[in-house]
């Protein structure tokens, strides 16, 4: 995409919806978004908890913008072989924010845990004045997994643990916008349910990493901390709340969510949860938001959603031949130098009709 394109789709996305921030946010590879003085200079309506942070961090953000395009990366992984494959193209994508379907539930649920852990990693990584490594002192470490030699080994803290907290506030503060009054009240309750959600997929699944110290490689001391999860792992756990997620309806007093259907258990604050079903995504249909999946690749012999028969909506597809060069016989040469021939690969694609 061109970069006066990128800087148009910025822009669509603040006019489309300027008080919603995740639609800002997904303005994705647009100058705009890796620049917080601009980021803030534009979204003029942003208040609160929001504009301190524009005004007196503007480094965190920098750090949101990178967390969202985090996100974005991964929905498009998780995505890539469904009808709907996390597309960030303008005239379409902004349908699907305004909708409140369960592909919409993963765009909050992905970007608030993108922001998350971006900031989170920030701090780990000296990166941010306002955070470091994560304070331990006031809690006692859980007993780490025994190991081959570690019987009697004494162990603590140590290292540089995530400090997930301070990640987990800050997409918090910015990623929670509050919705007007009135008749967005379920929507919004909704929005920041997928929010925390998304967080939760992050804070939830800290895990304990530890490293042995002493002398012959002997294990008389150990120290553990704290790391997040890949945020592969975080994509991948969230696309399984996306398979089971909850259909909602406002309650009568306007401030709570019932989960729609009979002996259903209420969603918990991991679920993903929507309130209206989404589309097809057969055809293109720029009222939905829908692209189409004509011309999309698909496997004919693939029974799952990136099968022909699924993918392609009961259309059927058509076989194609191409041919496409890639890097062959790579020899080393000191120092310190590939060189590589260009080979041409035919392949053979099945094509969505």
């Amino acid at each position: 995409m061109l970069p006066s394109s990128r800087t148009q789709l910025g822009l669509f996305f603040i006019l489309l919806c300027p008080a919603n921030i995740i639609g800002l946010w997904w303005a994705v590879g647009s100058p705009l978004v890796m620049d917080p003085n601009s980021i803030c200079r534009k979204t003029k309506r942003l208040a609160g908890k929001q504009a301190e942070l524009c005004q007196l961090e503007p480094e965190i953000v920098q750090e949101v913008a990178k967390g969202t395009k985090l996100g974005v990366r991964e929905c498009q992984y998780q995505f890539r072989f469904r009808r709907w494959n996390c597309t960030s193209h303008s005239k379409y994508f902004g349908k699907i924010l305004q909708q409140d379907i369960r592909e919409t539930a993963f765009v909050y649920a992905i970007t608030a845990a993108g922001v998350s852990h971006a900031i989170t990693q920030a701090c780990s990584m000296g990166e941010l004045l306002q955070c470091g490594c994560e304070l331990t002192r006031s809690r006692a470490p859980p007993f780490p997994t025994a190991g081959p030699g570690t019987e009697g080994t004494a162990w603590e803290w140590g290292g540089c643990g995530d400090d997930v907290q301070f990640g987990y506030e800050k997409s918090q503060q910015f990623m929670d916008a509050k919705s007007k009054k009135g008749k967005n009240d379920i929507r919004a309750l909704i929005d920041l349910h997928n929010n925390e959600a998304g967080r939760l997929a992050v804070r939830s699944y800290m895990r304990t990493e530890c490293k042995c110290h002493g002398l012959s490689g002997s294990c008389t001391l150990r120290t553990c901390w704290r790391k997040m999860p890949h945020f592969r792992e975080v994509g991948d756990r969230l696309l399984e709340r996306f398979n089971g997620a909850f259909k909602v309806m406002g309650g009568n007093d306007g401030k709570t969510l019932i989960p729609v259907g009979e002996n259903i258990k209420p969603p918990d604050k991991q679920d993903l949860i929507y309130s209206a079903d989404s589309p097809d995504f057969c055809s293109a249909n720029r009222k939905t938001g829908s692209l189409g999946t004509r011309g999309r690749i698909c496997n004919s012999t693939a029974m799952d959603t990136s099968g022909c028969d699924l993918l392609c909506c009961g259309r059927g597809h058509r076989d194609e031949t191409v041919v496409l060069e890639e890097n062959c016989l790579c020899r080393f040469h000191w120092c310190c130098v590939v060189q590589c021939r260009k080979c041409s690969v035919r392949q053979e694609l099945s094509l969505c009709v």
